[in-house]
């Protein structure tokens, strides 16, 4: 993977925070950065996938797709999060008929 440089003014206490926890991990402070925004990528898809889903704006395996899980593991965080499942009648007879169930 290819890396470039890129900079960022960062109040005094969270650089603190960082070089601590970078002390603690035994990794450099790049190596922390990456994480934190590894998980806030993540954390950021997530979420943008469930409103989508929540909206109508995307079908399940599409929420999926944009949360970067596989379907399952989609129903598993919409079920905890107790959303309302966007399937309808014609839904089901979508997928029936995909599935030559007709």
């Amino acid at each position: 993977m290819t890396k470039k440089v890129m900079s960022a003014r960062l109040p005094k206490e969270k650089v603190d925070l960082i070089e601590e926890i970078a002390r603690e991990e035994k990794v450099d402070k790049s190596t922390v950065l990456d994480r934190a925004l590894d998980h806030y990528i993540r954390e950021w898809k997530l979420q943008r996938a469930i409103a989508s889903y929540e909206d109508g704006a995307a079908t399940l395996p599409r929420a999926a797709e944009i949360a970067g899980l596989s379907v399952w593991e989609m129903i598993d965080v919409l079920a905890k999060r107790k959303t309302e499942p966007q399937y309808d009648v014609e839904d089901l007879e979508e997928d029936l008929k995909a599935f030559g169930r007709d």
